[in-house]
């Protein structure tokens, strides 16, 4: 294996114990043989959280739809976690495609919430 590609292995490890995910490889995706850095559900959160930012640049999406898109995901680890179904690894993807999406636009939101407070209160 080449230097380079040792110091990207070592970096994508480094990224996935400090991101806390579990990292399990049944859970995770594969690309030439290296497993993700990170499963799928937390591959999908970083998805979303990308797109959400780059929605947020042109358009507000409403508490209640990212309230949604979080619960989805929240409902798709539950039902996981409690063992009525074993989720798949696209269902993770998705589903925490929608989570980091609506995660991430709460805390948009909230931001935008606390700037027009601190706006007011000047």
């Amino acid at each position: 294996m080449s230097k380079l590609r040792i110091q990207l292995v070592r970096l994508m490890d480094w990224i996935g114990e400090g991101s806390g995910c579990h990292r399990i490889p049944e859970r995770s995706f594969f690309f030439h043989g290296h497993q993700f850095p990170v499963c799928a559900r937390c591959t999908g959160v970083a998805v979303g959280q990308i797109l959400a930012i780059i929605l947020n640049l042109f358009r507000k999406i409403s508490f209640s739809i990212s309230l949604l898109f979080l619960g989805i995901m929240g409902i798709d680890w539950g039902i996981q976690e409690i063992g009525i179904k074993e989720s798949t690894n696209k269902r993770r993807f998705v589903t925490g495609i929608l989570g980091g999406f609506g995660c991430f636009n709460i805390y948009c939101i909230l931001i935008r919430k606390i700037c027009a407070w601190m706006r007011s209160q000047l």
